[in-house]
């Protein structure tokens, strides 16, 4: 199958909807996206069916970091600790393995029951700049096409 880097425009679903907010954990200026800042990333996903070995994938701007995974002492600052603590309180499926890269989030699910399922991360905004980022897109990796895209709204972190 081949995807092309064209925009969608709006949400495509086949199987899958997704939803994604962002919410403030430190924030330099409010309502502003300000280098430095750190962001609660939420994904909410509706699946219209039980799926095995379900990819999703979450773009992050350039310069981003994931945090949560324990390197650079991230979980001892304390917004960060209580998101996650927060995270783990809500009724949420974790992934069987998550990639935490330069450019995305990535989880993989070894199985995705039918109905609701929430996942959060924390992201450090690291550049300035105006990002646009590709959509978040869910997929059932055997079976391609039953799939959820969500375009994402470019992105202007201030110095």
């Amino acid at each position: 199958q081949m995807l092309v880097a064209v925009p969608t425009g709006s949400a495509r679903h086949a199987g899958y909807r997704i939803q994604r907010e962002l919410s403030p954990v430190q924030q330099k200026t409010p309502g502003k996206f300000s280098r430095g800042d750190l962001w609660r990333v939420t994904l909410k996903i509706d699946a219209d069916q039980d799926m095995n070995w379900v990819v999703l994938d979450d773009p992050i701007p350039a310069g981003a970091r994931i945090l949560g995974d324990g390197d650079g002492r991230d979980a001892t600052i304390p917004d960060v600790a209580q998101a996650q603590t927060q995270a783990q309180e809500h009724d949420t499926r974790q992934p069987t393995f998550v990639e935490r890269s330069f450019s995305t989030w990535r989880g993989y699910y070894d199985m995705l029951p039918k109905g609701r399922t929430r996942i959060d991360y924390t992201l450090r905004l690291n550049n300035p700049g105006d990002f646009a980022l590709p959509p978040t897109r869910i997929e059932a990796m055997y079976a391609p096409e039953i799939f959820g895209e969500l375009p994402n709204a470019r992105l202007r972190v201030e110095e």
